[in-house]
């Protein structure tokens, strides 16, 4: 990711100290950024001086000391607090006092980063989506720490690098990873039913909901490993609401080394010569796994406008642009009737007695009161 978003950087045309305190891994990240140019090259995306040049904007440093002079800093190394507790410790002794110091996570506190600093106030979150040179969406996250100038000058230079910026709350996995959930847990939780295979659960998001990839197929190139780990820390940092409660398929799955793609195996089989299951192409079935899983991902996209995660348009723009979802989640919500929203989760709640399945106090508010989500009132 590191190596992605100071490509991305150097694209735009800014000098760029790559760090990694293993040599090893600056020369694996210098020959693929090599490799990388030399197919635009090669597809004519890219000529060969505008190649060299965006190389060699980027310098390759094993030790932090090298930060003499940088307008800001993005930190992509591993999701352990501490860990990166201690690096902006160390960053901040070393850079300019208008340096701002940015952490690239998924779902770990940004005040509890800021807060190791004698300046939080230049500490926010920049997260990019991977491969970041690809993926347009970055979210932005101040912590209640953060200057808003800060927040304002790290939209601008993120947007002035051609990505669409979207802010929001500190809070577990900010829009993307937050909304997102149901739709890997709500089809784990369809397959641990047995009411549909891994197969036909992905035909029916991709064939009918017209979803770029299945859950199963995105869980398995995304890795198993690292999927369940930010659902985990996810759960853990809602105080453990059931809502997003982990899989114990797809624990047992890391478990048994079976990662998807990277190791051959996940839910399904990628070794030469395996032969996977077809989808039941059933209509009325494949509906009725659609239904259950997109209503679950509208009632999270409500509850996240409901508390004030982010605005309505940054949360539709974060679904559609960082995991590319065929439309925004709350524009679906207005297509389909807030009405149907409400009478859906009220069936699934009423079925399994779970607050899994509560729905959203924004969905029934607007649902009494006729309201839709683009627009004022309803049908």
């Amino acid at each position: 990711m590191g190596s992605g978003i100071a490509q991305v950087a150097a694209t735009a045309g800014h000098p760029v100290f790559l760090y990694d305190n293993n040599p090893a891994a600056l020369q694996r990240s210098k020959d693929k950024l090599a490799k990388i140019m030399a197919r635009l090259v090669e597809k004519e995306r890219l000529d060969e001086p505008t190649s060299q040049a965006i190389q060699q904007r980027i310098t390759y440093v094993d030790s932090l000391y090298e930060f003499k002079n940088p307008g800001l800093v993005i930190e992509a190394i591993v999701e352990n607090l501490e860990v990166k507790r201690n690096v902006f410790e160390q960053l901040e002794l070393i850079v300019p006092p208008d340096c701002i110091i940015a952490t690239n996570t998924s779902s770990l506190s940004i005040a509890a980063i800021a807060a190791v600093c004698k300046d939080p106030g230049r500490v926010l979150g920049i997260h990019f989506f991977n491969p970041a040179p690809l993926m347009q969406l970055v979210e932005v996250i101040p912590a209640v720490q953060t200057e808003a100038t800060i927040e304002e000058r790290a939209c601008q230079m993120i947007q002035s690098w051609g990505k669409t910026t979207v802010v929001a709350k500190d809070t577990p996995g900010f829009i993307v990873n937050r909304v997102a959930r149901p739709f890997y847990g709500e089809a784990l939780r369809i397959l641990e039913e047995g009411l549909a295979d891994v197969a036909t659960i992905d035909w029916a998001m991709t064939d009918i909901g017209k979803f770029r990839m299945g859950p199963f197929t995105l869980m398995d190139y995304i890795g198993n490993d690292v999927n369940y780990t930010v659902t985990e820390t996810v759960f853990r940092s809602f105080f453990y609401d059931p809502r997003y409660k982990p899989s114990f398929t797809q624990k047992r799955l890391s478990e048994a080394g079976y990662l998807g793609r990277k190791s051959g195996r996940g839910y399904y089989d990628y070794r030469d010569g395996a032969e996977n299951p077809e989808p039941n192409k059933d209509k009325a079935l494949g509906e009725q796994i659609l239904w259950r899983i997109l209503v679950m991902l509208i009632n999270e996209a409500a509850d996240a406008l409901y508390l004030g995660i982010a605005s309505r348009d940054d949360i539709d723009l974060a679904m559609t642009k960082g995991v590319n979802y065929p439309k925004g989640l709350l524009k679906w919500a207005d297509e389909k009737g807030i009405h149907h929203c409400v009478e859906t989760m009220d069936r699934l709640h009423h079925e399994y007695l779970e607050d899994r399945y509560r729905c959203s106090p924004l969905l029934r508010k607007m649902a009494r009161d006729g309201m839709k989500f683009y627009g004022e009132k309803g049908n």
